[in-house]
Protein backbone atom coordinates (compact mmCIF):
# COMPACT_ATOMS: atom_id res chain seq x y z
CA UNK A 1 0.00 0.00 0.00
CA UNK A 2 1.68 3.09 -1.01
CA UNK A 3 2.31 5.11 2.04
CA UNK A 4 3.10 8.68 2.91
CA UNK A 5 7.22 9.75 4.29
CA UNK A 6 5.93 11.23 7.20
CA UNK A 7 7.23 15.00 7.66
CA UNK A 8 8.69 14.42 11.09
CA UNK A 9 10.66 11.39 9.71
CA UNK A 10 12.01 13.87 7.04
CA UNK A 11 12.91 16.53 9.44
CA UNK A 12 14.25 13.97 12.02
CA UNK A 13 16.43 12.52 9.35
CA UNK A 14 17.93 16.31 8.21
CA UNK A 15 18.97 16.89 11.82
CA UNK A 16 18.19 20.66 10.51
CA UNK A 17 18.23 22.60 14.24
CA UNK A 18 15.44 25.36 13.95
CA UNK A 19 17.95 27.39 15.25
CA UNK A 20 20.51 27.54 12.73
CA UNK A 21 17.62 27.62 9.95
CA UNK A 22 16.46 31.31 11.72
CA UNK A 23 19.93 32.17 11.37
CA UNK A 24 20.69 31.43 8.12
CA UNK A 25 17.42 33.03 6.86
CA UNK A 26 18.30 36.21 8.63
CA UNK A 27 21.76 36.22 7.61
CA UNK A 28 20.82 35.94 3.85
CA UNK A 29 18.16 38.49 4.01
CA UNK A 30 20.48 40.91 5.31
CA UNK A 31 23.02 40.02 2.64
CA UNK A 32 20.37 40.05 -0.24
CA UNK A 33 19.07 42.32 -2.89
CA UNK A 34 16.07 43.64 -1.00
CA UNK A 35 13.56 43.62 -3.49
CA UNK A 36 14.31 40.02 -3.75
CA UNK A 37 14.83 38.25 -0.81
CA UNK A 38 13.49 40.41 2.16
CA UNK A 39 10.26 38.20 2.57
CA UNK A 40 12.03 35.15 1.62
CA UNK A 41 11.58 32.04 4.13
CA UNK A 42 12.76 28.63 3.89
CA UNK A 43 11.01 26.11 2.08
CA UNK A 44 10.87 22.17 2.40
CA UNK A 45 10.98 19.73 -0.01
CA UNK A 46 7.56 17.87 -0.64
CA UNK A 47 7.54 14.50 1.57
CA UNK A 48 6.86 12.16 -0.77
CA UNK A 49 5.17 8.89 -1.36
CA UNK A 50 6.58 5.49 -0.11
CA UNK A 51 7.50 3.85 -2.08
CA UNK A 52 8.15 6.29 -4.85
CA UNK A 53 9.49 9.32 -3.49
CA UNK A 54 12.18 10.32 -5.98
CA UNK A 55 10.31 10.13 -9.09
CA UNK A 56 11.56 8.59 -12.51
CA UNK A 57 14.01 9.31 -15.48
CA UNK A 58 15.73 8.18 -18.66
CA UNK A 59 18.32 8.88 -20.56
CA UNK A 60 21.35 7.95 -23.38
CA UNK A 61 18.79 7.14 -25.83
CA UNK A 62 20.03 4.68 -28.93
CA UNK A 63 17.53 3.88 -31.73
CA UNK A 64 16.44 0.74 -29.84
CA UNK A 65 16.92 1.66 -26.43
CA UNK A 66 16.90 4.18 -23.47
CA UNK A 67 17.84 3.56 -20.25
CA UNK A 68 15.08 3.69 -17.09
CA UNK A 69 15.20 4.74 -13.86
CA UNK A 70 13.62 4.97 -10.44
CA UNK A 71 14.97 4.94 -6.87
CA UNK A 72 12.75 2.94 -3.96
CA UNK A 73 12.05 3.70 -1.04
CA UNK A 74 10.44 0.41 1.02
CA UNK A 75 10.66 1.90 4.25
CA UNK A 76 11.05 5.21 6.02
CA UNK A 77 14.11 4.50 7.43
CA UNK A 78 15.57 3.56 3.80
CA UNK A 79 16.46 7.09 3.14
CA UNK A 80 19.01 7.45 0.51
CA UNK A 81 22.57 6.78 1.87
CA UNK A 82 21.09 5.16 5.03
CA UNK A 83 22.18 1.70 3.54
CA UNK A 84 19.64 -0.13 5.09
CA UNK A 85 16.12 -1.61 3.43
CA UNK A 86 14.66 -4.68 1.77
CA UNK A 87 15.78 -5.56 -1.33
CA UNK A 88 12.67 -5.07 -3.37
CA UNK A 89 11.19 -6.76 -6.54
CA UNK A 90 10.20 -3.90 -9.50
CA UNK A 91 8.77 -4.73 -11.83
CA UNK A 92 8.78 -2.74 -15.37
CA UNK A 93 6.82 -1.79 -18.20
CA UNK A 94 7.29 0.65 -21.31
CA UNK A 95 4.07 1.37 -23.14
CA UNK A 96 3.48 3.51 -26.69
CA UNK A 97 0.47 5.31 -24.87
CA UNK A 98 0.66 7.76 -21.90
CA UNK A 99 -2.31 5.11 -20.05
CA UNK A 100 0.26 2.15 -20.35
CA UNK A 101 -2.52 0.15 -22.44
CA UNK A 102 -0.46 -0.99 -24.84
CA UNK A 103 2.56 -2.76 -23.40
CA UNK A 104 5.76 -3.60 -25.48
CA UNK A 105 8.40 -4.41 -23.32
CA UNK A 106 8.12 -5.40 -19.43
CA UNK A 107 10.68 -7.02 -16.79
CA UNK A 108 11.45 -7.17 -13.24
CA UNK A 109 14.82 -5.72 -11.18
CA UNK A 110 15.69 -5.97 -7.77
CA UNK A 111 16.71 -2.54 -6.01
CA UNK A 112 19.02 -3.64 -2.62
CA UNK A 113 20.50 -1.01 -0.42
CA UNK A 114 23.76 -2.25 -2.20
CA UNK A 115 23.31 0.71 -4.55
CA UNK A 116 21.41 2.65 -2.62
CA UNK A 117 17.60 1.14 -3.74
CA UNK A 118 18.33 2.60 -7.37
CA UNK A 119 17.33 0.95 -10.17
CA UNK A 120 18.22 0.90 -14.02
CA UNK A 121 16.70 -1.05 -16.92
CA UNK A 122 18.13 -0.97 -20.53
CA UNK A 123 15.21 -2.67 -22.33
CA UNK A 124 16.52 -3.04 -25.88
CA UNK A 125 14.29 -4.01 -28.94
CA UNK A 126 12.45 -0.52 -29.11
CA UNK A 127 11.99 1.50 -32.68
CA UNK A 128 13.78 4.35 -33.79
CA UNK A 129 12.73 7.65 -33.31
CA UNK A 130 10.02 7.17 -31.29
CA UNK A 131 8.33 8.45 -28.06
CA UNK A 132 7.38 5.80 -25.15
CA UNK A 133 5.75 6.09 -22.12
CA UNK A 134 6.82 4.33 -18.99
CA UNK A 135 6.97 3.06 -14.78
CA UNK A 136 8.10 1.03 -12.57
CA UNK A 137 5.93 -0.94 -9.78
CA UNK A 138 6.29 -2.52 -5.94
CA UNK A 139 3.17 -4.96 -5.12
CA UNK A 140 1.02 -2.87 -7.37
CA UNK A 141 1.80 0.48 -6.50
CA UNK A 142 2.83 2.55 -9.52
CA UNK A 143 5.66 5.29 -10.22
CA UNK A 144 4.72 8.60 -11.63
CA UNK A 145 4.87 7.48 -15.88
CA UNK A 146 7.67 8.85 -17.34
CA UNK A 147 8.05 10.06 -20.67
CA UNK A 148 10.88 8.99 -23.14
CA UNK A 149 12.19 8.65 -26.71
CA UNK A 150 14.76 6.60 -28.81
CA UNK A 151 17.06 7.94 -30.84
CA UNK A 152 16.61 8.09 -34.99
CA UNK A 153 17.98 4.64 -36.68
CA UNK A 154 21.63 5.06 -37.63
CA UNK A 155 20.54 5.37 -41.68
CA UNK A 156 17.76 7.71 -40.66
CA UNK A 157 18.14 11.31 -41.84
CA UNK A 158 16.29 13.40 -39.70
CA UNK A 159 15.80 16.99 -40.94
CA UNK A 160 15.56 18.66 -37.74
CA UNK A 161 16.57 17.95 -33.97
CA UNK A 162 15.90 20.04 -30.80
CA UNK A 163 18.82 19.17 -27.73
CA UNK A 164 17.90 21.18 -24.56
CA UNK A 165 21.38 22.04 -22.39
CA UNK A 166 22.01 23.48 -18.85
CA UNK A 167 23.79 22.90 -16.29
CA UNK A 168 25.06 24.00 -12.60
CA UNK A 169 21.66 23.67 -10.55
CA UNK A 170 22.63 25.01 -6.77
CA UNK A 171 19.89 24.05 -4.57
CA UNK A 172 20.19 26.21 -1.79
CA UNK A 173 20.36 29.54 -4.31
CA UNK A 174 17.41 29.12 -6.21
CA UNK A 175 14.58 26.88 -7.38
CA UNK A 176 14.82 25.13 -10.65
CA UNK A 177 11.96 27.11 -12.59
CA UNK A 178 13.71 26.16 -15.35
CA UNK A 179 13.25 22.63 -14.78
CA UNK A 180 9.80 22.73 -14.99
CA UNK A 181 10.25 24.61 -18.03
CA UNK A 182 11.95 22.13 -19.66
CA UNK A 183 9.51 19.51 -18.72
CA UNK A 184 6.54 22.11 -20.08
CA UNK A 185 8.48 21.99 -23.46
CA UNK A 186 9.28 18.62 -23.71
CA UNK A 187 6.02 17.60 -23.23
CA UNK A 188 4.36 20.14 -26.07
CA UNK A 189 7.10 18.29 -28.85
CA UNK A 190 9.02 21.40 -28.77
CA UNK A 191 12.43 19.34 -27.28
CA UNK A 192 13.50 15.88 -28.48
CA UNK A 193 16.88 15.32 -25.82
CA UNK A 194 18.27 17.20 -22.86
CA UNK A 195 22.08 17.74 -22.33
CA UNK A 196 23.01 18.00 -18.62
CA UNK A 197 26.85 19.25 -18.85
CA UNK A 198 27.69 19.18 -14.42
CA UNK A 199 27.71 20.58 -11.61
CA UNK A 200 24.23 18.97 -11.12
CA UNK A 201 24.24 18.82 -7.37
CA UNK A 202 26.95 21.09 -5.08
CA UNK A 203 29.17 19.40 -2.20
CA UNK A 204 29.24 22.62 -0.12
CA UNK A 205 28.09 23.10 3.20
CA UNK A 206 25.11 24.50 4.26
CA UNK A 207 24.95 28.45 3.71
CA UNK A 208 28.60 28.52 1.91
CA UNK A 209 27.79 28.86 -1.37
CA UNK A 210 23.94 30.71 -1.79
CA UNK A 211 23.74 33.66 -3.30
CA UNK A 212 20.96 35.64 -2.24
CA UNK A 213 19.77 32.48 -0.67
CA UNK A 214 19.49 30.13 1.15
CA UNK A 215 15.75 29.76 0.04
CA UNK A 216 16.17 25.94 1.44
CA UNK A 217 18.76 23.79 2.80
CA UNK A 218 21.43 21.30 2.14
CA UNK A 219 20.87 17.46 3.30
CA UNK A 220 23.34 16.78 4.82
CA UNK A 221 24.39 20.08 6.09
CA UNK A 222 27.90 19.53 6.02
CA UNK A 223 30.19 19.30 2.73
CA UNK A 224 29.78 16.15 1.24
CA UNK A 225 32.78 13.84 1.20
CA UNK A 226 31.69 10.17 2.01
CA UNK A 227 29.20 7.59 0.10
CA UNK A 228 26.82 8.12 2.28
CA UNK A 229 26.47 11.81 2.35
CA UNK A 230 26.34 11.55 -1.86
CA UNK A 231 23.82 9.68 -1.90
CA UNK A 232 21.86 11.84 0.39
CA UNK A 233 22.38 15.06 -1.33
CA UNK A 234 21.43 13.08 -4.36
CA UNK A 235 18.45 12.69 -2.50
CA UNK A 236 17.78 15.69 -1.59
CA UNK A 237 17.96 17.21 -5.33
CA UNK A 238 15.48 14.33 -6.53
CA UNK A 239 12.72 15.38 -3.99
CA UNK A 240 12.24 18.38 -6.32
CA UNK A 241 9.03 18.21 -8.21
CA UNK A 242 10.17 20.58 -10.84
CA UNK A 243 13.36 18.29 -11.39
CA UNK A 244 11.21 15.03 -11.43
CA UNK A 245 9.06 16.85 -14.05
CA UNK A 246 12.11 17.19 -16.62
CA UNK A 247 13.72 13.88 -15.53
CA UNK A 248 10.19 12.09 -16.36
CA UNK A 249 9.52 14.37 -19.96
CA UNK A 250 12.16 13.33 -21.98
CA UNK A 251 15.60 11.71 -22.00
CA UNK A 252 18.72 13.51 -20.54
CA UNK A 253 22.42 13.03 -21.55
CA UNK A 254 24.60 14.14 -19.19
CA UNK A 255 28.06 14.00 -17.70
CA UNK A 256 29.87 15.57 -14.86
CA UNK A 257 31.80 18.61 -13.63
CA UNK A 258 34.11 19.35 -10.80
CA UNK A 259 31.00 19.67 -8.17
CA UNK A 260 29.72 16.41 -8.55
CA UNK A 261 32.81 15.44 -6.53
CA UNK A 262 34.59 18.67 -5.49
CA UNK A 263 35.42 22.58 -6.54
CA UNK A 264 38.29 22.27 -9.58
CA UNK A 265 39.00 19.08 -9.15
CA UNK A 266 41.59 16.98 -11.52
CA UNK A 267 42.74 14.01 -11.59
CA UNK A 268 44.61 14.22 -8.38
CA UNK A 269 43.04 16.09 -6.12
CA UNK A 270 41.03 18.90 -6.07
CA UNK A 271 41.23 22.90 -4.81
CA UNK A 272 38.64 22.43 -1.73
CA UNK A 273 40.17 19.10 -0.60
CA UNK A 274 42.43 18.56 2.35
CA UNK A 275 43.37 15.31 2.68
CA UNK A 276 44.80 16.01 6.68
CA UNK A 277 41.09 16.60 7.01
CA UNK A 278 38.92 15.38 4.96
CA UNK A 279 41.07 11.98 4.12
CA UNK A 280 42.20 10.21 0.75
CA UNK A 281 41.51 12.12 -2.15
CA UNK A 282 40.81 8.60 -4.22
CA UNK A 283 38.56 7.61 -1.33
CA UNK A 284 36.11 10.62 -1.80
CA UNK A 285 36.12 10.66 -5.81
CA UNK A 286 35.32 7.10 -6.19
CA UNK A 287 32.96 7.94 -3.57
CA UNK A 288 31.38 10.35 -5.88
CA UNK A 289 31.39 8.56 -8.54
CA UNK A 290 29.86 5.43 -7.08
CA UNK A 291 26.80 7.83 -6.50
CA UNK A 292 26.75 9.18 -9.45
CA UNK A 293 26.31 6.18 -11.42
CA UNK A 294 23.94 5.09 -9.06
CA UNK A 295 21.20 8.60 -9.05
CA UNK A 296 21.75 9.38 -13.18
CA UNK A 297 20.57 7.59 -15.85
CA UNK A 298 23.49 6.48 -17.47
CA UNK A 299 24.68 3.67 -19.43
CA UNK A 300 28.76 3.75 -18.71
CA UNK A 301 30.36 2.55 -16.15
CA UNK A 302 32.48 4.42 -13.33
CA UNK A 303 35.70 5.25 -13.70
CA UNK A 304 37.03 3.87 -10.40
CA UNK A 305 35.02 0.81 -11.78
CA UNK A 306 37.91 0.16 -14.93
CA UNK A 307 34.72 2.12 -16.86
CA UNK A 308 35.09 5.86 -18.32
CA UNK A 309 31.79 8.32 -18.21
CA UNK A 310 32.93 9.90 -21.87
CA UNK A 311 30.82 8.56 -24.71
CA UNK A 312 29.04 9.46 -27.84
CA UNK A 313 25.30 9.08 -29.34
CA UNK A 314 24.30 9.34 -32.69
CA UNK A 315 21.19 10.50 -34.09
CA UNK A 316 20.41 9.31 -37.81
CA UNK A 317 22.97 11.03 -39.81
CA UNK A 318 22.28 14.69 -39.02
CA UNK A 319 24.11 15.14 -35.12
CA UNK A 320 26.87 13.31 -33.19
CA UNK A 321 26.89 13.91 -29.67
CA UNK A 322 30.54 13.65 -27.84
CA UNK A 323 30.12 14.15 -24.15
CA UNK A 324 34.03 14.78 -23.42
CA UNK A 325 34.54 13.91 -19.24
CA UNK A 326 37.45 17.12 -18.61
CA UNK A 327 37.36 16.43 -14.97
CA UNK A 328 38.66 12.38 -14.43
CA UNK A 329 41.95 12.77 -16.38
CA UNK A 330 42.99 16.09 -16.44
CA UNK A 331 46.39 17.72 -15.40
CA UNK A 332 46.44 19.78 -12.09
CA UNK A 333 45.28 23.66 -13.58
CA UNK A 334 48.36 25.97 -13.31
CA UNK A 335 48.93 28.67 -11.19
CA UNK A 336 47.67 31.80 -13.15
CA UNK A 337 49.94 32.78 -15.89
CA UNK A 338 49.92 32.99 -19.40
CA UNK A 339 52.66 30.80 -20.28
CA UNK A 340 51.84 28.41 -18.28
CA UNK A 341 49.12 27.59 -19.72
CA UNK A 342 50.53 27.29 -23.42
CA UNK A 343 52.88 24.53 -22.81
CA UNK A 344 52.72 21.70 -24.70
CA UNK A 345 52.00 18.31 -23.11
CA UNK A 346 49.41 19.87 -20.56
CA UNK A 347 46.36 18.16 -20.64
CA UNK A 348 42.40 18.76 -20.39
CA UNK A 349 41.45 15.05 -22.00
CA UNK A 350 44.02 12.42 -20.74
CA UNK A 351 45.85 10.76 -24.05
CA UNK A 352 43.39 8.12 -23.54
CA UNK A 353 40.36 9.82 -24.20
CA UNK A 354 42.14 12.56 -26.62
CA UNK A 355 43.09 9.94 -28.94
CA UNK A 356 39.33 8.37 -28.99
CA UNK A 357 37.89 11.93 -29.57
CA UNK A 358 40.10 12.49 -32.43
CA UNK A 359 39.25 9.42 -33.99
CA UNK A 360 35.36 10.02 -33.56
CA UNK A 361 35.92 13.40 -35.40
CA UNK A 362 37.39 11.71 -38.19
CA UNK A 363 35.46 9.31 -38.63
CA UNK A 364 31.83 10.48 -38.29
CA UNK A 365 29.34 10.57 -40.60
CA UNK A 366 26.88 13.01 -39.52
CA UNK A 367 26.06 16.34 -40.46
CA UNK A 368 26.63 17.66 -37.24
CA UNK A 369 29.41 17.22 -34.29
CA UNK A 370 27.92 18.08 -31.06
CA UNK A 371 29.91 18.61 -28.28
CA UNK A 372 29.44 18.09 -24.84
CA UNK A 373 31.54 20.52 -22.93
CA UNK A 374 31.51 21.14 -19.07
CA UNK A 375 33.97 24.04 -19.22
CA UNK A 376 34.73 27.21 -21.71
CA UNK A 377 36.45 26.03 -25.12
CA UNK A 378 36.96 29.95 -26.60
CA UNK A 379 39.22 31.87 -25.37
CA UNK A 380 38.47 34.64 -22.97
CA UNK A 381 40.61 37.24 -22.15
CA UNK A 382 40.67 40.51 -20.75
CA UNK A 383 43.16 42.41 -22.45
CA UNK A 384 42.96 41.99 -26.66
CA UNK A 385 46.57 42.46 -26.82
CA UNK A 386 47.07 41.79 -30.59
CA UNK A 387 44.27 44.65 -31.37
CA UNK A 388 46.90 47.24 -30.71
CA UNK A 389 49.90 47.88 -32.25
CA UNK A 390 52.23 48.01 -29.50
CA UNK A 391 50.50 45.37 -27.26
CA UNK A 392 50.65 43.02 -30.90
CA UNK A 393 54.40 42.91 -29.77
CA UNK A 394 54.10 41.70 -26.66
CA UNK A 395 51.93 39.24 -27.63
CA UNK A 396 54.83 38.00 -30.20
CA UNK A 397 57.35 38.17 -27.19
CA UNK A 398 55.34 36.10 -25.16
CA UNK A 399 54.11 33.27 -27.57
CA UNK A 400 52.79 33.65 -31.22
CA UNK A 401 49.99 31.53 -29.94
CA UNK A 402 48.48 34.16 -27.59
CA UNK A 403 46.49 36.27 -27.89
CA UNK A 404 45.28 38.09 -24.83
CA UNK A 405 45.37 37.78 -21.11
CA UNK A 406 42.96 34.41 -19.97
CA UNK A 407 41.48 35.09 -17.07
CA UNK A 408 40.31 31.15 -15.71
CA UNK A 409 43.26 28.30 -16.26
CA UNK A 410 40.15 25.95 -15.41
CA UNK A 411 38.86 26.19 -18.49
CA UNK A 412 40.80 25.28 -21.87
CA UNK A 413 42.32 28.77 -21.92
CA UNK A 414 44.64 26.59 -18.81
CA UNK A 415 45.25 23.62 -21.56
CA UNK A 416 45.71 25.74 -24.87
CA UNK A 417 48.27 23.09 -26.71
CA UNK A 418 45.40 20.66 -26.60
CA UNK A 419 42.67 23.07 -27.41
CA UNK A 420 45.00 24.05 -30.69
CA UNK A 421 45.18 20.47 -31.49
CA UNK A 422 41.29 20.01 -31.30
CA UNK A 423 40.78 22.74 -33.49
CA UNK A 424 42.77 21.77 -36.03
CA UNK A 425 41.10 18.17 -36.06
CA UNK A 426 37.31 19.63 -36.28
CA UNK A 427 39.09 22.32 -39.47
CA UNK A 428 40.15 18.92 -41.19
CA UNK A 429 36.92 17.06 -40.68
CA UNK A 430 33.71 17.92 -43.00
CA UNK A 431 31.30 18.04 -40.28
CA UNK A 432 30.17 21.01 -38.86
CA UNK A 433 30.72 21.57 -35.14
CA UNK A 434 29.12 23.21 -32.25
CA UNK A 435 30.06 22.78 -28.49
CA UNK A 436 27.20 22.84 -25.97
CA UNK A 437 28.59 24.13 -22.66
CA UNK A 438 28.16 25.18 -19.08
CA UNK A 439 30.01 25.87 -15.85
CA UNK A 440 30.37 29.39 -15.88
CA UNK A 441 27.07 30.10 -14.86
CA UNK A 442 26.58 32.80 -17.43
CA UNK A 443 25.14 32.73 -21.23
CA UNK A 444 28.28 33.14 -24.25
CA UNK A 445 27.73 32.76 -27.85
CA UNK A 446 31.53 31.95 -29.71
CA UNK A 447 32.75 31.67 -32.76
CA UNK A 448 35.95 29.07 -32.72
CA UNK A 449 38.51 29.91 -35.92
CA UNK A 450 41.69 29.79 -36.94
CA UNK A 451 42.75 32.73 -38.60
CA UNK A 452 40.49 34.07 -40.90
CA UNK A 453 38.84 30.35 -40.92
CA UNK A 454 35.67 29.41 -39.11
CA UNK A 455 36.00 26.48 -37.64
CA UNK A 456 32.96 25.87 -35.09
CA UNK A 457 30.96 27.69 -32.71
CA UNK A 458 29.58 27.44 -29.07
CA UNK A 459 26.90 27.77 -27.05
CA UNK A 460 26.99 28.29 -23.17
CA UNK A 461 24.13 28.18 -21.32
CA UNK A 462 23.23 30.03 -17.79
CA UNK A 463 23.14 28.28 -14.66
CA UNK A 464 19.96 26.59 -13.50
CA UNK A 465 20.26 28.44 -10.35
CA UNK A 466 23.75 28.68 -8.96
CA UNK A 467 25.08 32.37 -8.39
CA UNK A 468 26.74 34.26 -10.91
CA UNK A 469 27.74 37.99 -11.24
CA UNK A 470 25.18 40.16 -9.67
CA UNK A 471 24.84 37.74 -7.04
CA UNK A 472 28.46 38.03 -6.52
CA UNK A 473 28.41 41.46 -6.00
CA UNK A 474 25.32 41.72 -4.35
CA UNK A 475 23.50 43.73 -6.55
CA UNK A 476 20.46 43.87 -8.44
CA UNK A 477 20.32 41.92 -12.13
CA UNK A 478 20.85 43.94 -14.94
CA UNK A 479 22.88 46.41 -13.12
CA UNK A 480 25.18 49.06 -14.06
CA UNK A 481 28.21 47.11 -13.42
CA UNK A 482 27.29 43.92 -14.91
CA UNK A 483 26.07 46.16 -18.27
CA UNK A 484 29.51 47.66 -18.24
CA UNK A 485 31.79 44.51 -17.78
CA UNK A 486 29.75 42.88 -20.57
CA UNK A 487 30.36 45.22 -22.74
CA UNK A 488 34.36 45.21 -21.97
CA UNK A 489 34.22 41.44 -22.41
CA UNK A 490 32.76 41.15 -26.03
CA UNK A 491 35.82 44.34 -26.74
CA UNK A 492 38.56 42.23 -25.63
CA UNK A 493 37.15 38.86 -27.10
CA UNK A 494 36.23 39.50 -30.59
CA UNK A 495 34.92 35.64 -31.27
CA UNK A 496 32.32 36.73 -28.34
CA UNK A 497 28.70 37.58 -29.89
CA UNK A 498 26.86 37.45 -26.65
CA UNK A 499 27.43 37.40 -23.12
CA UNK A 500 24.72 38.12 -20.36
CA UNK A 501 26.38 37.75 -16.78
CA UNK A 502 23.23 38.01 -14.55
CA UNK A 503 20.57 35.48 -15.53
CA UNK A 504 19.31 32.16 -14.63
CA UNK A 505 17.90 29.83 -17.16
CA UNK A 506 19.16 27.87 -19.87
CA UNK A 507 19.12 26.97 -23.52
CA UNK A 508 18.12 24.90 -26.70
CA UNK A 509 19.59 24.38 -29.67
CA UNK A 510 17.67 23.11 -33.06
CA UNK A 511 19.38 21.51 -35.50
CA UNK A 512 19.04 21.61 -39.22
CA UNK A 513 21.42 20.55 -42.42
CA UNK A 514 22.19 24.32 -43.09
CA UNK A 515 22.22 25.40 -39.54
CA UNK A 516 21.98 25.89 -35.93
CA UNK A 517 19.28 28.02 -34.29
CA UNK A 518 20.50 29.09 -30.63
CA UNK A 519 18.24 30.23 -27.96
CA UNK A 520 18.17 31.22 -24.59
CA UNK A 521 15.53 31.13 -21.70
CA UNK A 522 15.64 33.22 -18.42
CA UNK A 523 13.62 32.55 -15.25
CA UNK A 524 12.23 35.75 -14.15
CA UNK A 525 13.21 35.46 -10.61
CA UNK A 526 15.18 32.32 -9.42
CA UNK A 527 14.38 33.09 -5.70
CA UNK A 528 10.53 32.44 -6.36
CA UNK A 529 8.98 28.87 -7.01
CA UNK A 530 7.28 28.60 -10.11
CA UNK A 531 8.76 31.78 -11.59
CA UNK A 532 7.89 32.16 -15.38
CA UNK A 533 10.58 31.44 -17.81
CA UNK A 534 11.00 33.46 -21.14
CA UNK A 535 13.13 33.22 -24.24
CA UNK A 536 15.41 36.43 -23.98
CA UNK A 537 17.76 36.32 -26.52
CA UNK A 538 18.62 34.41 -29.94
CA UNK A 539 21.36 33.64 -32.77
CA UNK A 540 22.04 31.50 -35.65
CA UNK A 541 25.20 29.46 -36.36
CA UNK A 542 25.94 28.78 -39.92
CA UNK A 543 29.26 26.98 -40.63
CA UNK A 544 31.25 28.80 -42.46
CA UNK A 545 29.90 32.18 -42.37
CA UNK A 546 29.57 32.22 -38.60
CA UNK A 547 27.40 33.72 -35.66
CA UNK A 548 24.89 35.95 -36.75
CA UNK A 549 21.74 37.25 -35.18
Amino acid sequence: MRRSLTRRRLLHASGLATATAASLVASSASAADPTSTSSLGLVEPPAGTLPFVHGVASGDPLPDSVILWTRITPTEEALPGSGVGPSVTVEWEVAADGEMRDVVKRGTVVASASRDHTVHVDPHGLQPDTVYFYRFLVDGVSSPIGRTKTAPAATASPEQLTFGVASCANWESGFFSAYADIARRAHSGQLDYMVFLGDYIYEYATGEYSGFGPVRLHHPAHEITTLADYRTRYGRYRTDPDLQAAHAALPWIVVWDDHETANDNWAGGAENHDPATEGSWRERQTAAMRAYFEWMPVRATAPSEAGHLYRSLTFGDLAELTMMDLRTYRDQQAPWNPVAFMEEGRSMLGSEQYDWLLGKIETSQATWNLLGNSVMFAPLNLVSLQENSLTAQVAAALTKNITGIPVNGDQWDGYSAERRALIDALRASPAHALFLTGDIHTEWAHTISKGEEVVAAEMVCGSVSAPNINEALNLRAGNTVSRLAEQVLRQANPQCHHVELDSHGYCFVTLSREEAQMHWLRVDDVLRPGSPVRQAHALTYRPGAGVVS
